[in-house]
């Protein structure tokens, strides 16, 4: 468990790396990518079909 340390919170390696990525990171990641696919096929389908 964390303690404070003159006004410092103070937690091991192991607690300070327990964190974990919520779901927000996913959706951030999946959004992204699938926002990069269609502008990338936009620009192909604008630029590059004959």
């Amino acid at each position: 468990m964390a303690t404070k340390d003159r006004d410092q919170i103070v937690e091991t390696a192991r607690e300070a790396r327990g964190a974990e990525p919520g779901p927000s990171v996913l959706a951030l990641l999946t959004i992204s990518t699938g926002l990069a696919v269609l502008i990338l096929g936009v620009v192909w389908f604008v630029f590059f079909r004959t």
